[in-house]
């Protein structure tokens, strides 16, 4: 039979202490009790708490129902369990998480205490203050602005920086808006060096150098300023002038292109003549040693015939006189197509051979036998006895040649 079985004999819980309960349903020795019941528990913490707050507890009394067991109430337990709570809330709340790409720059009381790390820190509500930068996102921040230059023209320049924070404490504490210091940082460093610049150079071919000038000086404002940020880029967008002369200026632009593109006509023209030229005159110069050559050569071997000849003349110079005498006549007459024919001692006649003349065939023998028709005769008999003579000095010669 189960120990707890109604009207049997075993009433021996494992819970009991003792033996077997005494006659008339058990006294409250140690004997008979049951077990824990839950809702009796919940009642006795009630009662325990309700003591601590400070209220009444324990069981009802005897006839006159108030409670005869409370406890007096304790005016300190329930500011004490605020302040428990209170404390618990306050140290939960100091947690923060601080991001990969950031860098928290903590203020104790107003003061900088330190630079954290990424990840999970703490810090004490209230007393610190956790200020979140981000120290790898890209800012940028563009300045459009109308300026002087050097020449006293007006010149519109639009210029994008982009940057980082490099220093997270010094872009907290420094300086009170970072940004606002950097765009006015920016004007300046840009109206100093528009000033000492050209408009044509700003317009034109001087924008990188305007650029990296820009830079440089707005990079050491930020230094001195101890602003923290690093500048990365800074671009020139566009450089126009007013709007008012933009047609005047565009046909500056145009008139400096056309003279740049004739300027490169005449060098490529110049590239393509002087070579020319200068072969040219290589030949020439090569021509005249050419000459030179030739007429110095000529003019030794003339030097040698003649002092060949003159050693002859010193041998005989009769002989070598009239040879040269003779030599130098039929050089003479041989570019000549007149002969000089000798008819009376003080009357000299020209008389042209006509078969040195044009047509000199058939033809011209018998317009030659003809004009010997119509010549004087005293003119034909001079010649014929001339080649009389002629032939018989020639033969005289062979005979005289033989001779020898």
């Amino acid at each position: 039979m189960a120990w707890n079985e109604p009207g049997g004999g075993n009433q021996h819980d494992p819970w009991s202490g003792g033996g077997r309960g005494g006659s008339g349903g058990g006294g409250k020795g140690g004997g008979n009790q049951g077990p824990p019941d839950l809702d009796e528990a919940l009642k006795k913490f009630q009662d325990k708490l309700n003591s601590m707050l400070g209220g009444r507890g324990g069981k009802k009394g005897g006839s006159g129902g108030k409670g005869g067991g409370g406890k007096p109430r304790n005016a300190f337990t329930l500011p004490g369990l605020l302040i428990v709570v209170a404390l618990a809330i306050w140290a939960a709340s100091g947690f923060y998480l601080v991001d990969q790409s950031e860098r928290g720059v903590v203020l104790r009381f107003g003061e900088f205490q330190e630079v954290v790390t990424p990840g999970l820190q703490w810090h004490p509500p209230l007393i610190d203050d956790v200020r979140m930068v981000n120290v790898t996102r890209v800012r940028s921040v563009t300045q459009t602005q109308s300026m002087l230059t050097q020449d006293e023209n007006i010149v519109s320049v639009e210029m994008s920086a982009q940057y980082q924070v490099a220093d997270p404490r010094s872009y907290v504490l420094n300086v009170r808006d970072p940004e606002l210091s950097l765009e006015n940082a920016l004007d300046s460093a840009l109206r100093h060096v528009v000033g000492g610049t050209d408009m044509i150079d700003i317009l034109t071919s001087g924008r990188e150098i305007l650029g990296s000038s820009v830079a440089s000086r707005l990079q050491s404002y930020l230094d001195s300023y101890g602003t923290g940020i690093l500048l990365q880029t800074l671009n020139v967008e566009s450089t126009a002038p007013p709007d008012a002369v933009q047609d005047a200026f565009d046909d500056v632009i145009r008139a400096r292109e056309d003279r740049q593109r004739t300027i490169n006509q005449g060098i490529a023209y110049a590239n393509s003549i002087i070579p020319e030229a200068q072969g040219q005159a290589q030949r020439l110069v090569e021509q005249g040693q050419g000459y030179r050559e030739s007429v110095v050569a000529e003019a030794g071997g003339q030097a040698s015939r003649f002092n060949a000849l003159l050693g002859q003349y010193e041998d005989n110079p009769s002989i070598m006189r009239e040879r040269l005498y003779l030599d130098a006549i039929s050089e003479v007459f041989t570019n000549t197509s007149k002969v000089m024919v000798d008819v009376a001692d003080d009357s000299p006649l020209l008389y042209l051979p006509l078969d040195q003349r044009p047509g000199g065939g058939s033809a011209g023998r018998e317009a030659r036998e003809g004009e010997e028709g119509e010549l004087d005769p005293r003119v034909l008999e001079r010649m014929r006895s001339s080649q009389s003579s002629s032939s018989s000095n020639s033969s005289n010669s062979g005979i005289r040649r033989e001779g020898r």
